[in-house]
């Protein structure tokens, strides 16, 4: 298949974004990319959305001095085995839209963005998102690019919260979502927030969180990421290419490291905040018209296998058309995109299925 390449890191800018508090941000950016090309009567545009951690670089790999921040110049997208000329979501056919989320680190307006009435990063004083919040501002981006209906969100992990919050804030807007990896509410984890908190607050340059001209807090963001990567499938992912469990420790360390030379802690409590905000169990009757096809894995320790037939029973006697997948990977929380092949052909036929 023939890869995407030159892709390039997109700016979309807004003023005085409401938030759900109350609040508002005098200045919104988005950062976006596009694969493909839209269709002069605009109906075949697939908005993806990502995980906690990750970007806006789904696919293909970004142009020279073009990926934007924290992307590596020259990777390859994160769903890169699902997206771009004839795979799942095919490129040469429909018209992509990859976001990252309000509140990241990776380009939006985040808590390491200048607040344009200081000068300085927003910081600890970065106002409380919802997944709402971070829904509402992509429907703008989807707006300004002439998008009337699109024909699916799709997403992991916290991609998949936003792929269930665009299907219950806009019924009707998207023929279908794709969520994997993840649940339509947000696991109960305010403890969870807690010993974030805390440990972020424990770097000797936290400095009640001003930190930016403090010598930063890269050592315990690099802690934090390495534990995560290992807990989300990340050695079962290399042991495929490295023999060596030292070895792949080192290439983990190594990622890790160069992950918290960008990425900002503030951005980790805010989209934790936001991920304790999502709860579409009530909303069910609001998703009739949207088809669902809902991914999971039983290898992923983030998210309780064991409730998902629940989740779908209950969506189905609420009139939902749900079609339900679960991956035989081992690749934990990572299979949805480690391990695309294996429901690559699934994916197709169900946007093939659409209307």
């Amino acid at each position: 298949m023939a890869e995407l390449t030159g892709v390039e890191s997109k700016l979309f800018t807004a003023r005085d974004f409401p938030l759900e508090s109350g609040q508002s941000l005098p200045a919104l950016e988005l950062a976006y990319e596009t694969y493909g090309t839209l269709s002069p009567t605009g109906d075949n545009a697939i908005l993806v959305v990502h995980g906690y951690t990750s970007s806006h670089h789904a696919a293909g790999r970004n142009a020279a001095g073009k990926g934007g921040r924290g992307v590596a110049e020259g990777s390859i997208g994160w769903f890169d085995g699902l997206i771009g000329p004839g795979k799942a979501v095919d490129t040469n056919r429909t018209f992509v839209v990859s976001v990252n989320a309000l509140g990241s680190a990776h380009g939006s307006t985040g808590p390491s963005s200048p607040d344009p009435r200081t000068g300085k990063p927003y910081g600890p004083t970065f106002p409380d998102i919802s997944m709402r919040d971070i829904v509402a501002a992509q429907k703008l981006l989807v707006d300004s690019l002439g998008l009337k209906r699109l024909v699916a969100v799709i997403g992991p992990s916290m991609g998949g919260f936003q792929s269930f919050q665009w299907a219950a804030s806009y019924p009707g807007f998207m023929k279908a979502i794709v969520p994997s990896v993840t649940a339509p509410r947000s696991p109960a984890g305010q403890d969870r927030l807690a010993a974030l908190q805390k440990r972020l607050a424990s770097d000797p340059n936290w400095n009640d969180g001003w930190y930016y001209d403090n010598g930063g807090i890269a050592a315990t963001l690099e802690e934090i990421r390495f534990e995560t990567l290992m807990a989300y499938g990340q050695n079962e992912i290399l042991a495929e290419t490295i023999a060596d469990p030292a070895a792949r420790k080192a290439a983990i360390r190594a990622n890790a490291k160069a992950w918290a030379q960008v990425y900002d802690g503030h951005s980790l409590v805010v989209l934790r905040k936001a991920i304790g905000t999502v709860d579409i169990t009530d909303d069910y009757a609001k998703l009739k018209g949207t088809k669902v096809l809902y991914v999971q894995s039983p290898s992923d320790k983030l998210f309780d296998i064991a409730l998902c037939p629940g989740y779908v029973s209950d969506m189905r006697r609420a009139g939902i058309d749900v079609t339900y997948v679960e991956l035989p990977s081992h690749k934990g929380h990572m299979a949805s995109h480690a391990d695309a092949p294996l429901w690559a052909p699934i994916l197709r036929a169900f946007l093939d299925r659409l209307p």
